[in-house]
């Protein structure tokens, strides 16, 4: 059967009717997030295998191995499929990345969801960071692309149903590290996070969490850490009750893990347990014990990494520091830490793993080396742990009194590294290498639960219901309305804890919003005629307690940024924080400072994703007095057009570090000059064709195109913007126009 082949659909439900979802009941054997049905690597399966051998053979429990599903990131299984994100076509002009579906007991791919990489300093090894999380509620699975593409898909069909480019709407950076996040599903969100660079106020860089209505896509809340954080990471939260109430727990770029209200985006408590982004995923027990791990520098002294124990019941944001015990100089900060009764498995950067005990944490036993590099997650299942090192070291162990005593090991051949971590579903171990995904288990089994399992119980709160209002919730938090377009606006109710709780009518609800816009009693929202770029806040109020969404106006092209008002346009993505507006040559402009740290490479979005079709032009300056010049080039539909200092080079892209379309031309160019940039992209004949020219401002503009590239897997759509590397040089910014192509 040939499977079913998606390419990107942007399609976006924005329905404001209460969702209604077809309920299913979950599986105890399914593994839909990548650390399980409990978010903890832990599954309550019996019966599994405990060896294999991965050269294959009658004898070899190995049930089947798909190369299609080779990669470095953690599959999940849920209702009879396996999911997972790879690489698609390597190496050639179409390399992309996707998101495939495979029957979980024969490996048969099922779909394929393929989008390009697009606007992105990512490497193609590092295609696939993030996993996919299944919601066995909806049926559907969502996942966080290589480049910041999120999508909610089908898990029947693979069809998009809808999607956010969170770069190009909210500022999510997606960088050299590859660092991604994974998304977790709550009730009726899906939460993603990332460090990003917005508008207006979320304009300084922040690891922000988003929670998206899961069927609709409506943006229901965005919360904020602390600003200007040192690095982008890959921590996944964890979702517990804890005296009552739901507790979102997560790792942050600052260095600190928050407790968070997942129904809010409320911040509950943060303890800060690093200098440095926390990459590893939290492990909390029942009585809200939080473990974290890190591999950078401590608060406070030299040493490197830690294990830290947070007792989260006693956490908040004004008392003192509710940690309860720290290991250093235990650099976990790739593995995320295993907790089983009253003991905690940790695997150092190095693969030495550590057994703590919970209380204390003092060592049980000596460590022990499984290899000599881990990224991968430890598994407990059938009594056993389960644990592949980078290099394709696969170990079976078995805890004992005095730590673990080891019952298999075995390399997997070469060319199987291991980036992600095992599952196991149905009596089946799943193990993810770059050389295959093994499906390893005996064929006359299926899979059994313990009979004494208690972990299986949904959790709840237990707390007397209290529905007095505490907090509102606007939605959509955040959209772009055009101008005369009218947006209806819903509110919600929470008290303290989180707890939803009952709306009052609408009567008795105070609207207001600010700007160039009317609101009625209903909450609807009519943006002014005027066609300028600007913002709104509307604000939902309940005796005293309120709620703010925040809205951007953009107009239909063209558009024209002459900086007359000597503002740097409050709608731009990720612009505000990198640049101001200063008087050049006599003239209003906009400069892209060279002081701003990890901010002198960015880019910036004026609009919609959903654009096509469309030229761009600028007048570019790099600033005099440097020997070496910057970068400063304009976006169109995905694709960069780039006046390279360095090289001397005018050049058309569309993924920066892998450049499976480029094309360069020379260009000497020099600085305290003008120039006039032009892009136009367009999709013709279902190849993108990307015009590009540049002139001395001033000068008539060439009749001819100064290169012409063509992309054979074409970017049909993205928000005009701008590119810029100011580290050798400040950028001056001019006469910024987008027009529809003729």
């Amino acid at each position: 059967m040939r499977p079913a082949r998606f390419g990107l659909s942007l399609v976006c439900f924005v329905s404001l009717l209460p969702n209604l979802v077809t309920a299913q009941t979950h599986d105890p054997m399914d593994w839909p997030a990548w650390n399980g049905l409990h978010q903890d690597h832990v599954s309550a399966e019996t019966g599994l295998v405990d060896r294999f051998d991965p050269k294959g053979g009658d004898d070899s429990n190995v049930l089947f191995k798909s190369e299609e599903a080779a990669g470095i990131s953690t599959p999940v299984v849920m209702n009879g499929r396996l999911f997972t994100i790879v690489r698609d076509q390597p190496g050639s002009i179409r390399d992309a990345e996707k998101v495939i579906c495979l029957d979980a007991q024969s490996g048969e791919l099922l779909w394929e969801n393929v989008y390009n990489v697009f606007l992105s300093d990512l490497p193609a090894e590092r295609v696939g960071w993030s996993n996919v999380c299944g919601d066995p509620e909806s049926s559907r699975v969502y996942a966080l692309g290589a480049c910041c593409l999120f999508q909610c898909m089908d898990a029947e069909t693979g069809k998009t149903l809808w999607s956010h480019s969170l770069s190009e709407e909210f500022g999510m950076l997606s960088t050299y590290g590859g660092r991604t996040n994974t998304p977790v599903v709550f009730e009726d969100l899906v939460i993603i996070s990332g460090v990003t660079t917005g508008w207006d106020s979320a304009a300084r860089p922040a690891h922000r969490f988003f929670a998206f209505d899961k069927i609709t896509g409506l943006l229901a809340w965005t919360t904020s850490t602390r600003p200007l954080p040192e690095d982008t990471t890959y921590s996944t939260p964890v979702i517990r009750s804890i005296d009552g109430q739901f507790v979102m727990v997560a790792g942050a770029g600052d260095g600190n893990v928050y407790g968070i209200q997942p129904r809010t985006g409320k911040i509950l408590w943060s303890e800060t347990i690093s200098r440095r982004g926390i990459n590893t995923t939290a492990a909390v027990d029942s009585d809200g014990m939080v473990f974290a791990t890190h591999g950078e520098e401590n608060p406070e002294g030299t040493a490197m990494g830690a294990v830290v124990c947070i007792e989260s019941r006693y956490a908040s944001l004004d008392s003192a520091s509710a940690e309860k015990w720290r290991t250093e100089e235990l650099t976990v900060g790739k593995s995320s830490p295993l907790l089983v009764g009253d003991r905690l498995y940790v695997v150092e950067d190095s693969s030495r793993m550590h057994v703590l005990h919970t209380t204390t944490g003092q060592p049980i036993g000596k460590p022990i080396k499984l290899g000599t590099a881990m990224r991968g997650s430890l598994l407990y299942a059938d009594g056993k742990i389960y644990a592949a090192t980078s290099t394709g070291i696969f170990h079976v162990m078995r805890p004992t009194e005095n730590g673990v005593e080891t019952l298999f090991k075995v390399r997997l051949p070469k060319g199987h590294d291991v980036g992600g971590s095992p599952i196991v579903s149905h009596g089946r171990l799943y193990l993810p290498t770059t050389g295959g995904l093994y499906c390893i288990g005996d064929p006359a089994q299926t899979g059994s639960l313990a009979q004494n399992d208690t972990s299986l119980a949904e959790e709840s709160e237990v707390s007397p219901k209290d529905d007095s209002i505490a907090q509102l919730q606007l939605v959509p938090a955040e959209a772009i309305v055009q101008p005369g377009e009218s947006l209806s606006m819903r509110v919600f109710a929470f008290n303290a804890n989180g707890d939803h709780v009952p709306t009052p009518d609408l009567g008795d609800i105070r609207f207001h919003v600010s700007g160039d816009a009317t609101i009625d009693g209903a909450g609807v929202v009519r943006a002014g005629n005027g066609n300028t770029h600007r913002a709104l806040t509307v604000t939902a109020s309940i005796d005293d307690v309120s709620a703010q969404s925040r809205l951007r106006v953009v107009g239909s092209l063209p558009w024209k940024f002459d900086f007359s008002d000597r503002e740097v346009p409050v709608t731009w993505i990720g612009a505000r924080y990198r640049h101001e507006a200063r008087d050049i040559d006599g003239d209003p402009a906009i400069v892209k400072i060279t002081t701003i740290p990890k901010g002198t490479r960015s880019q910036t979005w004026f609009g919609p994703t959903a654009l096509h079709d469309y030229t761009i032009t600028a007048d570019v300056k790099a600033a005099r007095g440097t020997t070496k010049l910057p970068d400063m080039g304009v976006i169109a539909q995905r694709y960069t057009l780039d006046l390279m200092g360095e090289s001397q080079q005018l050049q058309i892209r569309t993924w920066a570090a892998q450049l499976r379309m480029a094309k360069s031309v020379p260009f000497e160019w020099r600085a305290d000059q003008w120039y006039t940039l032009k892009l136009q992209a367009s999709v013709e004949d279902e190849v993108a064709v990307l015009r590009g020219k540049v002139w001395k401002r001033g000068e008539t503009e060439p009749s001819d195109w100064t290169l012409t590239a063509i992309d054979e897997a074409p970017n049909r759509e993205g928000s005009p913007g701008l590119f810029g590397n100011a580290t050798n040089a400040e950028i001056f910014i001019d006469n910024v126009n987008v027009v529809a192509n003729e």
